[in-house]
């Protein structure tokens, strides 16, 4: 059976073709049309550019998926598309697309949600994955904690209150000069600075296993700005080692609070930032204390992509969970 997964929930365009037999999930396809280069102009997504930008790419990479696959749309069992959360604009292209594709054509449509599409990455990379486990998600606009009791079974026992971890590595990177995703850049320079030289508060939050961002991010903007009012020069390697190692340390705290709440054996990371570098060393260290199972996403899987769609689509259509020509985005949960 094969898949089309499509995503458009912000700055990538993606379609996907993925192939389920015997219970694994091989990609044919995975398409990126990335924005990166248009909204580093701004410093951001801005997402009135982005839903036109998903206007201009969809059709050609819906069509490229299709082609790289080897296939038609008279093979394609299943469209799966990402209808909630996101930036609604950008939503609504990938969803209307996907519904005209799919009824046009009497294919089956199912609707995603696009952080259940991150945690089914590690199903692509990891065949012998099965749940229950605990995942950690954490991106641009989310940071979670979800215990994985099925394919399509999830339940959060802890996130953010405000900002997400993504957010808060892109705005300081931002602030200090680093080209837009800040974060990916940050990540970099963390590497070279002292972690110790700047102290922090923690974005994990005493008595749950809850994050709050806001509070880490104007300590770091009050003290760059505390510095440049004294005429003191920035150590910019500094600040981003000891920021990065403050948000890492809090996601790690909760994380192991999760496992030894649940009792849970594996954990999987999964989301745009699984991709720092800090953050996967950290987790993978303290799973090894632990003699808990860790699992991460190749780094090509981590950033939205149509794969992860087409991957939870295909659990949303095993369990016969088939949308209607009533789908519609939803920019929350």
């Amino acid at each position: 059976m094969y898949i089309l997964g499509m995503e458009s929930s912000c700055d990538e365009t993606s379609a996907s073709v993925i192939e389920a037999h015997d219970g694994i999930l091989e990609i044919r396809s995975n398409i990126i049309a990335s924005q990166i280069e248009t909204h580093r102009l701004y410093g951001g997504v801005v997402p009135e550019i982005a839903s036109r930008a998903h206007i201009e790419a969809v059709s050609s990479i819906t069509r490229e998926a299709l082609e790289t696959a080897n296939i038609t749309l008279s093979d394609v069992g299943c469209v799966a598309v990402t209808t909630h959360p996101g930036l609604i604009g950008a939503l609504l292209v990938g969803v209307n697309f996907a519904k005209s594709l799919a009824f046009a054509n009497n294919i089956p449509l199912v609707s995603v949600n696009h952080i259940h599409g991150h945690i089914s990455a590690a199903y692509l990379s990891h065949t012998d994955l099965n749940p229950p486990f605990l995942s950690v998600v954490v991106s641009g606009g989310h940071t979670c904690l979800y215990v994985c009791e099925g394919y399509n079974e999830f339940r959060e026992i802890g996130g953010t209150r405000d900002d997400a971890a993504g957010e808060a590595f892109d705005k300081i990177g931002r602030v200090i000069g680093m080209p837009y995703p800040g974060g990916a850049a940050l990540d970099k320079l963390a590497h070279t600075g002292d972690k110790n030289a700047i102290k922090f508060p923690s974005p994990a939050l005493r008595d749950s296993l809850d994050f709050s961002f806001s509070g880490i991010k104007t300590a770091a903007l009050n003290y760059i700005n505390s510095e440049k009012q004294k005429g003191t020069e920035i150590n910019t390697a500094d600040l981003a080692a000891s920021y990065t190692d403050a948000i890492v340390t809090a996601i790690v705290k909760q994380a192991e609070g999760g496992l030894i709440k649940t009792g849970l054996d594996t954990l999987v990371l999964s989301g745009g930032v699984a991709a720092n570098s800090h953050l996967r060393a950290a987790l993978e260290k303290m799973c090894g204390k632990r003699g808990v199972r860790f699992v991460v996403p190749p780094i090509s899987l981590c950033g939205d992509n149509g794969a992860m769609i087409a991957a939870s689509g295909y659990f949303e259509y095993e369990k016969g969970n088939f949308a209607d020509t009533s789908t519609n985005a939803s920019a929350c949960d």
